[in-house]
């Protein structure tokens, strides 16, 4: 079960003119919110405006005087907040005119009157967590992206070495080995050398992309520990955050002077952004299709599930290097090149050997 984060708003703003209405929302909610009321527009908006950090989301009515919903609304949207704190119309009114306009100002959900508990509740709870989850993410990154920069500028200005084991590190906080890491190189170096997936590059080349595969999962730094290290299945607020280790891994690796002048810079940008893309166009973050996806990060990607299938985890037993093989070229694990694919059948027994014999980075 995930801990309750003690810095997480736990206000819930319920702002409508009719008495009757706010002591309905008020006892849905009040077991899992303190419960803060305004009774017009311009007093919710004032609630608002005076801290909106403290609030989880706000419950807003449409039909009120002074000021009514919409306009509240186009306030929020104008100051930028309504990226910062969930917002519902609770209304009777549900025409397409106002729908569309208040899905445009950033309104998270309209829902009609009369309320059905159940529903509200599970709509307003589901959106409340999903933005928890985001400010623990920003929390996250804020107070250790200073130290990790500072951290891996003097890494990679040490030696190679010295960036595994930061990966290495990064590999253990989730629970992986950190052999994870050596291994995808070791692998990555492999496919190169030895077929045609690195046709035409140097050695230098090849070296640069296999320390790149060192980095690929640098993201994870900022993910939350309760959705990183979740025993469980995730759910699917949970998984978009999971998903951002991309995109927060090529940004981290951006903000490291020393790194830009490093030859792997671009590979690991690249591998760290693009490892989850997927040949049919159906992975993230971009939705990459086909040699849309760099040789590095399609090589990457298929080092990462081998290693995950043969090595144990909390969740499963190791599979055997052949139940391996077989599951990732029937299709099982993924979606991958079928040049890719028949490179790594064709160089498999050396990859195998790779796991029985030790080797520096």
């Amino acid at each position: 079960m995930t801990q309750a984060d003690p810095a997480a708003p736990e206000i819930l703003l319920i702002v409508d003119d009719d008495e009757l209405n706010r002591a309905i929302l008020e006892n849905i909610f009040a077991g899992q919110y303190h419960i803060e009321q305004a009774e017009n527009g311009r007093q919710g908006l004032d609630a608002i405006l005076a801290d909106p950090g403290r609030l989880c989301a706000v419950l807003l009515d449409v039909m009120m005087p002074e000021m009514n919903g919409l306009e509240v609304l186009r306030e929020l949207n104008a100051r930028g907040l309504t990226e910062q704190v969930p917002v519902f119309l609770i209304t009777a009114e549900t025409g397409d005119e106002m729908m569309k306009e208040a899905y445009g100002l950033g309104v998270m959900d309209v829902i009609g009157k009369p309320v059905v508990p159940y529903l509200v509740q599970r709509r307003v709870g589901s959106v409340v967590e999903l933005f928890r989850a985001r400010r623990r993410l920003g929390s996250v990154v804020e107070r250790q992206k200073d130290a990790l920069l500072a951290q891996a500028g003097k890494i990679i200005e040490l030696s190679h070495g010295m960036i595994a084991s930061l990966a290495a590190a990064i590999e253990f906080r989730s629970g992986e080995s950190g052999d994870h890491v050596r291994r995808l190189q070791r692998i990555t170096r492999e496919l190169l050398t030895h077929t045609e997936m690195g046709k035409g590059m140097s050695q230098q080349t090849v070296e640069d992309i296999a320390l790149a595969a060192v980095m690929h999962d640098v993201g994870k730094i900022a993910i939350p520990d309760a959705i990183l290290n979740k025993p469980g299945r995730l759910t699917a607020e949970e998984f978009e955050v999971m998903k951002t280790h991309t995109v927060q891994g090529a940004k981290l690796l951006e903000n490291i002077p020393q790194m830009r002048d490093h030859s792997a810079y671009e590979y690991a940008i690249d591998i760290a952004l693009h490892h989850h893309e997927r040949w049919d166009g159906r992975g993230y973050p971009h939705g990459l299709v086909g040699d849309e996806i760099s040789v590095g990060a399609q090589i990457v990607s298929l080092a990462d599930v081998y290693d995950a299938l043969v090595s144990p985890r909390v969740y499963k037993a190791a599979f055997s290097h052949e139940k391996a093989l077989e599951m990732i070229l029937n299709g099982e694990c993924g979606v991958f090149s079928p040049r890719l694919l028949e490179c790594f059948r064709q160089v498999h027994p050396q990859i195998r050997a790779l796991y029985e014999t030790k080797e520096e980075g």
